[in-house]
C-alpha cells in the first residue's frame, strides 16, 4: 500500500475525528455564535496550528517521548486541563454579568441583541487573544499527542519516510479540518442575532462554561 491508496481512508477518518465532540469544537461553537464568523477564524486557525505541530512532533518522535514520560505528561496533562477550567470559569463569569446586566437594565435589556450580526459583543477577546487561546488549547492537550502518534503511522507506507510523510499528511488534515470548521462557524453564525440575545446568551454561556470545565477536569483526570 502506498500512500496515495491510504488516503481515502485517511479523509475519512479526518471527517469523523473533526465531527466529534472535544474543546476544539465547544471553542468554535461558542466563538461563532457569539462573536460570529469572523470572531471564530482565529481560534480555527490557532487550534490547527497547534494540531500540525502535534504532527510534526509525533512523526519526529518527541510525541513519543511525551507519552512515555510521566513528568512531561503530567505537566501537560495539568496545564491543558487548567487552560480549558480557565475558559468555563471565564463562560461562566461572563453569564453572571448579563444576567446582572438583564437584572438592573429592565425587561427591554432580557430580548434585546448584544450588538449587531458579525460585530463582537462586548467582552470578546480581540484576534489574537482567540488565536493564542486557541493554540495553547491543542498543544496542552496530551491525548493529541498519544493519538497522533497511533494515528499517522497506520497511514504511512514502511518504505516512506516517517517525518516526511506524517508532515504532508498533517498538512492534509489541518486544510479538511480548516474547511470544515469554517464552514460549521459559517452556518452557526448566521443565526448570531438570535444567540447575541442576552437571555440566550447567558444560558449559552452557561452551557459552554459547564461542558469547557468537564473537559478539563477529564482531561485532569485521565491518564496516559
Amino acid at each position: 500500500m502506498d500512500l496515495t491508496t491510504s488516503l481515502p481512508a485517511f479523509v475519512l477518518a479526518v471527517v469523523l475525528i473533526s465531527a466529534s465532540p472535544g474543546p476544539a469544537m465547544a471553542l468554535i461553537l461558542r466563538r461563532a455564535a457569539l462573536y460570529g464568523f469572523r470572531g471564530a477564524v482565529p481560534t480555527v486557525l490557532g487550534l490547527e496550528l497547534g494540531l500540525y505541530l502535534w504532527a510534526l512532533a509525533a512523526g519526529a518522535g518527541f510525541a513519543a517521548l511525551v507519552a512515555a514520560s510521566e513528568a512531561a505528561y503530567l505537566v501537560l496533562r495539568v496545564l491543558g486541563a487548567g487552560v480549558l477550567l480557565y475558559l468555563g470559569l471565564r463562560a461562566w463569569r461572563g453569564a453572571w454579568r448579563i444576567r446582572r446586566a438583564r437584572t438592573t437594565g429592565g425587561p427591554q435589556a432580557a430580548e434585546r441583541p448584544s450588538g449587531p450580526a458579525g460585530v463582537p459583543v462586548a467582552g470578546g477577546c480581540g484576534p489574537v487573544r482567540a488565536f493564542t487561546e486557541g493554540t495553547v488549547v491543542q498543544l496542552a492537550n496530551p491525548k493529541a499527542a498519544v493519538f497522533l502518534m497511533a494515528f499517522y503511522p497506520q497511514f504511512v507506507p514502511a518504505d516512506q519516510p516517517l517525518f516526511t510523510a506524517t508532515a504532508a499528511l498533517a498538512l492534509l488534515q489541518v486544510t479538511l479540518e480548516t474547511m470544515l470548521y469554517l464552514g460549521l462557524a459559517a452556518g452557526v453564525a448566521r443565526a448570531g442575532a438570535w444567540f447575541r440575545r442576552p437571555r440566550v446568551r447567558q444560558r449559552l454561556e452557561v452551557v459552554s462554561g459547564a461542558v469547557l470545565v468537564a473537559l478539563g477536569l477529564r482531561v485532569a483526570s485521565s491518564g496516559p
